[in-house]
């Protein structure tokens, strides 16, 4: 499997192999990794891999991308990351069906069972493995930079804590997380972890990241490399809980191989979803991808009118559901350069457009250059829908689920039952994506409850617990000083 960038064509496109993708992150003309083609998976191999548990799914799609790596090291890998011990069942991503409505068979697909309560961990566990791996196979050291909005810091910090290989430099934007979710990270005391602050909303994290990423020959000289779902890796590990939610909905309600199941995915960077676009793509038979997002709903407003119009800071809210207070989705890129049609000259000129206004329409023509109308055709028939949900609406069913269902949610997994209620269809399970557990957002399951989300036990203080982290500005030249000043060498 080779990788191609998403804003070039023919020999100017080609960035390698998984491995090389692995450690590289951006592609030098700024663009994000694709496969030069999807793999397909059919009706027999999919029923097939029904009888297989988590890891050997896992290491049955992984496999599919990293073709570089020899199959019998994934099964290895694919183990390590997935156990009993870090995730607390063999079921790994278990289905829970809650009941009836509409018609249609509600479920929560549960992913935030792993070490640090959020589905990060189940891409990053992986991630952690197969860094080790390859960095070890070359004798090399890796330098993480990444940007958090609330739970990609800790998974990634708890995936690397104990990788030698790897020290992680991740931003996170001051006062814009929960107090559970800063604790879990700051409080870790490791010496290869370094948490920064920065004074801003997510996006100006991101844009710090990316503007390190740019700079080729710093980039090269201190081994940068990203945990963000702009690397490739965490999409294609997160491909694999489709397949598993899939199969447990087959299991569950009685379904055939081959039956349409829809998903509600909550949304900010675009990667979640995404993964399950490329499940759907890969022949999983997905009838609705839903995107659904808070008030910052940057991707709602695309689905419904085709403008991609990205927001300030001052426009990006502070919300309840603080981990999709983004209004730059990264993984955005990759959808559209699907829609072109892997046409990575149309992408760039979407990119330009968006670097110049602010914004693009995909009607017409973009830049002069490239026409899209048959780019929106394409999103249309893409089968992802979208929504927008508001504090009140996440209080308002985090009640109702407890009341209703007993089952307490966290504010992000409410903002994708809301949305996806919009879209139940008689006969086809709809799969909530469960993004993190309640006790990461005490203070408002506290305000729709009246009373405090259940606790994992070992948490009951984690908030008093000595934190380690340092406040800098928007400002890259301190940011590339603090990485050379203890980057690993």
């Amino acid at each position: 499997m080779n990788y191609i960038s998403t804003r070039s064509t023919g020999a100017a496109a080609q960035m390698g192999g998984f491995q090389d993708i692995l450690l590289e992150g951006l592609a030098q003309d700024g663009g994000l990794a694709m496969p030069a083609s999807i793999p397909q998976i059919d009706r027999t191999t999919l029923d097939a891999f029904s009888k297989q548990p988590y890891p050997a799914l896992a290491a049955e799609i992984i496999s599919r991308f990293a073709t570089d790596i020899d199959r019998a090291v994934i099964d290895r890998l694919a183990a390590q990351a997935y156990t009993v011990e870090k995730f607390g069942s063999a079921e790994i991503a278990p289905l829970t069906p809650l009941g009836i409505e509409q018609g249609a068979p509600l479920a929560i697909l549960e992913l935030s069972n792993g070490p640090t309560l959020a589905f990060k961990d189940m891409a990053m566990q992986m991630l952690g493995q197969l860094f080790e791996y390859v960095l070890t196979q070359r004798g090399e050291k890796l330098n993480i930079l990444g940007a958090t909005s609330g739970d990609t810091g800790s998974a990634a910090e708890y995936a690397m804590r104990d990788k030698h290989a790897v020290s992680v430099f991740m931003l996170s934007p001051q006062g814009r997380m929960s107090a559970f979710q800063r604790a879990q990270m700051y409080s870790l005391q490791e010496p290869n972890i370094h948490n920064l602050a920065v004074a801003g909303v997510f996006d100006d994290c991101q844009d710090m990241v990316k503007a390190v990423s740019a700079d080729l020959e710093f980039k090269a000289k201190w081994r940068i490399g990203t945990v963000n779902s702009i690397n490739w890796a965490r999409i294609m590990s997160q491909v694999v809980y489709y397949f598993k939610g899939y199969l447990a909905a087959v299991h569950v309600y009685g379904l055939k191989i081959g039956d349409p199941v829809s998903f509600s995915v909550p949304s900010g960077n675009f990667g979640n979803v995404f993964s399950g676009f490329i499940a759907k793509s890969m022949g999983l038979p997905i009838a609705k991808l839903v995107v659904a997002t808070n008030e910052n709903d940057v991707l709602d407003e695309f689905f419904r009118t085709g403008v991609y119009r990205v927001r300030g800071a001052k426009e990006t809210y502070q919300t309840s559901s603080p981990s999709m207070d983004i209004s730059k989705a990264s993984n955005f890129e990759r959808f559209i350069f699907a829609m072109t049609g892997n046409d990575g000259a149309a992408t760039a000129a979407l990119w330009r457009e968006l670097a110049q206004t602010g914004q693009f329409k995909l009607s017409g023509t973009v830049s002069n250059t490239s026409p899209v109308s048959d780019t929106w055709r394409n999103v249309k028939s893409s089968g992802l829908v979208s929504g927008k949900s508001t504090h009140q609406n996440r209080l308002d069913t985090i009640r109702d689920m407890d009341a209703r269902y007993r089952r307490v949610i966290d504010t992000h997994t409410a903002d994708g039952v809301f949305v996806g209620r919009k879209y139940l269809e008689p006969g086809v399970p709809m799969i909530c994506l469960e993004t993190a557990l309640p006790a990461k957002f005490e203070e408002t399951i506290l305000e729709a409850l009246g009373r405090p989300a259940p606790r994992p036990s070992g948490l009951e203080h984690l908030e008093s617990l000595p934190q380690r982290v340092e406040n800098i500005g928007q400002d890259v030249a301190q940011l590339k000083h603090i990485i050379a000043e203890r980057a690993l060498r």
